[in-house]
């Protein structure tokens, strides 16, 4: 179907910066929203519920996909993520602009639903500065960052199947790429033609 409204999808490998590229754009583009995800997983840091996910409890998680509520939904890490299919589509079919931060396999399931979708990887500059990275946040033991590593190798060999990618070595430089890439989407033909068919139709556009 033909929504008005663009969905730019994000995804990368914990510890590449996705959240506060994310984070970083939404405060310089008003038009953009953001699709708060749901997950089993329980908050970190500063998170607050509403705000950065939803976080919810194994058994409601597991209702929810019964009912089919969501888009899509992935186990990663051991936790239970999900992207409320209401909520999405209530905001592209009002014309907004959606972000949305989930795993290469619900990217990839966003697409096949939303052709349109545009998918953004988000990479590490080497696998050193990623486990670095990982070890500065001091939120997980040294097992749970291996496993973080040894999953962002699968994670990473997905990025071919994305139709940008941003390589995140400098903070300012990647965010001026993912702004580059919002903007020249909203300026395609098609993306256009989707949200001004008015300006389309009175040029005898089609």
């Amino acid at each position: 179907m033909e929504y008005p409204g663009n969905l730019y999808v994000v995804a990368a490998p914990s510890g590449a910066g996705k959240s506060s590229l994310v984070n970083a754009l939404l405060q310089v583009d008003s038009h953009l929203v953001v699709a708060v995800s749901h997950t089993t997983r329980a908050p970190r840091g500063q998170e607050l519920d509403g705000r950065e996910y939803h976080f919810t409890d194994d058994a409601t998680f597991r209702a929810m996909i019964a009912r089919g509520e969501f888009l899509e939904h992935a186990e990663v890490h051991g936790h239970m993520y999900g992207t409320s299919r209401g909520a999405i589509e209530a905001r592209i079919t009002g014309g907004q602009d959606v972000v949305l931060e989930i795993d290469w396999q619900g990217a990839l399931q966003i697409k096949q639903l939303f052709p349109n979708a545009i998918l953004i990887f988000i990479l590490p500059p080497s696998w050193e500065e990623l486990q670095q990275r990982l070890q500065r946040r001091g939120e997980d033991r040294p097992e749970v960052i291996a496993k973080r590593m040894a999953n962002a190798r699968i994670e990473v060999s997905k990025a071919r199947e994305f139709d940008f990618v941003i390589i995140n070595a400098l903070f300012e430089t990647a965010l001026f790429d993912l702004k580059a890439i919002v903007h020249s989407q909203r300026l395609k033909y098609a993306a256009l033609q989707r949200s001004k068919p008015a300006v389309f139709a009175a040029l005898d556009l089609s």
